[in-house]
């Protein structure tokens, strides 16, 4: 337990963040098995438009502070070419 008045506040700060954090990472999670299950499914047009969500997603978390910004740019270079390399 916290020992002063102040320190309350910031637990509670924190785990407010860490729910937050952890939804934001969770969605894009989400966002990015979508688009692993359209680039399976071999459609390349609707591929290029997940692309778009993932990478506009990678974006925002960048912004949030959830993704490091060169791991985002890493993930967007490696799933476009992904997308690139379909038929």
């Amino acid at each position: 337990m916290p020992n002063t008045h102040s320190a309350e506040r910031r637990m509670r700060s924190s785990a407010r963040k860490n729910a937050q954090n952890r939804s934001r990472k969770s969605g894009l999670k989400t966002v990015e098995r979508n688009y692993a299950d359209v680039v399976k499914s071999g459609k390349k047009d609707e591929a290029a438009i997940a692309l778009k969500t993932v990478s506009s997603a990678l974006d925002k978390g960048v912004k949030a502070g959830i993704v490091h910004r060169n791991k985002a740019n890493r993930k967007k270079s490696r799933l476009a070419i992904q997308v690139n390399k379909m038929k």
